[in-house]
């Protein structure tokens, strides 16, 4: 993890530089204009008209006290200025051992640079709670899940953020009983919001998390951009971001280490994700990197049985990935994945550029319909850069049930030294290329001077002004 902590120090000297002077006491307005002087500013998709330190409700930072009643407390007293302006929690610096507690609506998070908020490694500090109903059971087993660190749902206008504080999810104790199947129920996420909107997640750091790192799910209008997120990379199932049947959704300028998909994008499981029909849609990544061996830098699926649509991404960059963007599905998913357009990915060290499952299995339980067949349709590829590269393209569709509509252009593979024969293994699918090397199978059909369609137009997200918060800090009086 020597790559991991050199990438967070670095992030940590920069705001460190950038909130030198900052001690005890902070009055934090909101305000549109720029702030001047020792004023310490950040964005956000709303300011708060209170604020409260943690320390206000008792809690201590030692890393050894839980502060998990504290953060509650805390949260529920905050929660009655909601129509009152909002309200901000700060984290001060400092170690704040807690176990599991949610947030409220018209509430901000901030934790302040320096300030680790600890995961607890005590089974007892996450209440059990039911499995996803567009899943049907727990990803981990058949039982319920464990609350996430720090979740919420139905909630109105939440911000986590901070100075480049750091949430660590203290995940080696939960992987080990993972691999050792001592888990009944399946592991907390760091961060998980259910039908919420108006959502930003920013400027942190997040670090070993027992599972998926962020999951918001059900929910809408949400940004979460500016985040390192960190796990070593033979950890299991620890996906940096997974927007689940959401809606309006922007992931930008996000650095991923991770022991499994950087982003993966989900909408349900078979059956279950059938019959609550909530798609992922509307949705922009833009300038991710990802680090992640065995696992793609995006993912659409495995879980995508309410369906994934109008997606894009662009400037993407990976070094040592397993695959660039990988579409996971099987016979009995149903749903679609479809118009899906990539601009612009620079890939070194890479097992596969393109890869598209249609068998990839995993299913809930026995019920699920084999002849529920997804449908992927309609997938653009443009200008890809790739270097070290062991195979162009492993695009598998379903027999009887092809996947159509591939688009590729402009795309440049440099192969590794001991790079596999066949380049191109293309089964079940039908498209058009142009300008790719090395050339591609027959199924995707050459057509010299093409260049695959990517939208022009801006999604909502994408129009979403931050306002400007400002804090004033002054020395303490004491």
């Amino acid at each position: 993890m020597a790559f991991s902590q050199q990438s967070a120090v670095t992030l940590n000297l920069v705001a460190t530089l950038f909130l030198l002077g900052l001690i005890k006491f902070s009055i934090i307005e909101c305000r549109r204009l720029e702030s001047t002087g020792s004023d310490v500013t950040y964005t956000a998709i709303n300011c708060r008209k209170h604020t409260a330190f943690l320390t206000d409700f008792g809690g201590k930072g030692d890393g050894k006290t839980s502060n998990t009643l504290v953060f509650r407390s805390a949260v529920q007293n905050l929660s009655q200025f909601a129509n009152d302006g909002g309200a901000q929690l700060v984290v001060p610096p400092g170690k704040w051992l807690t176990g599991s507690f949610n947030l409220t609506s018209h509430f901000t998070l901030y934790l302040q640079f320096g300030a680790v908020i600890l995961a607890s490694q005590d089974e007892g500090e996450y209440p059990l709670i039911e499995p996803l109903p567009s899943y049907g059971r727990g990803r981990d087993g058949p039982g319920g899940r464990f609350s996430s660190l720090i979740g919420g749902s139905h909630l109105t206008d939440v911000v986590v953020t901070g100075g480049n504080g750091t949430i660590d999810g203290q995940g080696s104790l939960w992987w080990k009983k993972f691999h050792k199947k001592q888990l009944k129920n399946t592991r907390p996420h760091l961060i998980e919001l259910m039908y919420s909107k108006q959502i930003q997640i920013s400027n942190l750091t997040m670090i070993d998390s027992p599972s998926w790192f962020v999951h918001p799910v059900y929910s809408s209008d949400i940004i979460m951009q500016d985040l390192t997120i960190l796990a070593p990379v033979d950890s299991p199932n620890t996906d940096g971001i997974n927007p689940d049947s959401c809606k309006n959704v922007k992931i930008q300028d996000v650095f991923i280490v991770s022991g499994d998909d950087c982003v993966a994008v989900k909408s349900g499981w078979d059956e279950y994700g059938i019959k609550f029909g909530m798609p992922t849609e509307e949705m922009i990544i833009r300038r991710l990197t990802c680090i992640s061996p065995d696992s793609a830098v995006i993912a659409l699926g495995s879980e995508m049985s309410g369906g994934i649509k109008n997606l894009r991404a662009e400037d993407i960059r990976a070094i040592n990935s397993e695959s660039a963007v990988r579409i996971k599905t099987a016979p009995g998913r149903g749903a679609y994945v479809k118009n899906i357009f990539v601009d612009g990915m620079n890939l070194k060290t890479m097992k596969y550029v393109f890869w598209t499952t249609g068998s990839y299995g995993q299913h809930p339980d026995p019920g699920y319909d084999p002849k529920a067949f997804p449908r992927v349709d309609r997938i653009n590829y443009r200008n890809v850069v790739a270097e070290d590269v062991k195979m162009a393209g492993n695009m598998g569709g379903i027999e009887g049930d092809p996947f159509t509509g591939f688009c590729l252009s402009n795309v440049t593979i440099g192969l590794a030294e001991k790079s596999k024969k066949l380049q191109w293994n293309c089964t079940d699918i039908s498209g058009v290329s142009s300008g790719v090397t090395p050339a591609p199978c027959e199924l995707l059909k050459d057509k010299e001077s093409m260049e695959c369609e990517y939208p022009s137009d801006k999604l909502p997200i994408d129009t979403v002004e931050l306002m400007t918060c400002s804090s004033k800090t002054y020395a303490s009086q004491e």
